[in-house]
């Protein structure tokens, strides 16, 4: 692993460190939050960054885990390459785990946050041994299929068509000063390379959304799932039936697709119960 330690005050704790590895010839940048045997991996939404899930992760470090976001191919920090062929939600399954075996870690907590939540999924079904349990919040399945075309069938046409528009957006989110939470996040996200930007989105089109019913419904590993109202992309609905489907699922609904970001001291709390149960099962202690 490549990584700088941050230089903390007295009471900033644990450090956060930053490190690298590569997938076929792809480098791919992660955070490390904290240290211990008991690791969970969060992914993050569909063009966004490992940064939406620092607040979270700083959360769980404190709980005493050892927490690692990870941009996935095409997001973030990590490499953008520009051809469609290479996202697909069982590719970025396989970097989760490929992210596992550079640092050594035979099993983990896996979770993740829309797109980030249909990999975590996949992760189940690839690499059901790597997988100490699952927390899958918003997941994207059968009742989003309509809704995830209109929302994101425009930004498909605009990387294709009209790049010079994303160049634009990026060239002005470069400019907004750095150094909070969600402006960062929202700016990142916005910090886009068309080229790189129509393959993730056409690879998303075109591949596997998610593990269908028939796979979903063999998923051993226990899952935490999260869901909400009033957000046609990530429906209530979905969330529901899978926790329905999983045959060790646990469900929690969430009062907002933003309470676990801006009021998160109950999802929080539940997750952490769940964390705590899971390693103890599988006896891994801090």
């Amino acid at each position: 692993m490549t990584g700088i330690a941050a230089t903390a005050a007295p009471h900033q704790s644990p450090v956060e460190r930053t490190g690298s590895f590569q997938v076929d010839g792809q480098t791919l940048r992660f955070t490390e939050f904290g240290s211990g045997p008991r690791v969970v991996v969060l992914t993050h939404g569909q063009l966004m960054t490992r940064t939406m899930h620092a607040p979270l992760a700083r959360s769980l470090a404190a709980a005493g885990f050892r927490v690692l976001t990870l941009d996935l191919l095409g997001h973030g920090g990590s490499d953008r390459p520009t051809e469609s062929w290479r996202y697909s939600m069982t590719t970025w399954a396989t970097q989760v785990v490929a992210l596992l075996d550079h640092l050594g870690v035979e099993r983990a907590v896996i979770g993740g946050t829309s797109l980030g939540a249909n990999v975590t999924l996949e992760v189940a079904v690839a690499a059901p041994d790597r997988a100490a349990g699952l927390v899958v919040e918003m997941p994207v399945l059968d009742n989003a299929i309509v809704a995830g075309l209109l929302a994101f069938a425009p930004l498909l046409f605009s990387a294709r068509f009209i790049p010079p528009a994303v160049r634009g957006l990026a060239a002005l989110a470069r400019r907004v000063p750095r150094g909070r939470q969600w402006v960062d996040t929202v700016t990142e996200t916005l910090s886009q390379e068309p080229a790189a930007m129509a393959a993730v989105v056409h690879g998303i089109f075109f591949g596997r959304i998610a593990p269908p019913t028939t796979l979903r419904t063999a998923i051993q590993v226990p899952a935490l799932v999260i869901g909400h109202q009033r957000d046609p992309i990530h429906p209530f609905g979905d969330a529901h039936m899978l926790a329905g489907e999983l045959p060790r699922a646990e469900f929690v609904e969430a009062s907002s697709p933003v309470e676990l970001r801006f009021s998160p001291a109950r999802l929080t709390a539940t997750i952490v119960r769940f964390l705590d149960e899971r390693f103890a099962a599988a006896g891994i202690t801090g």
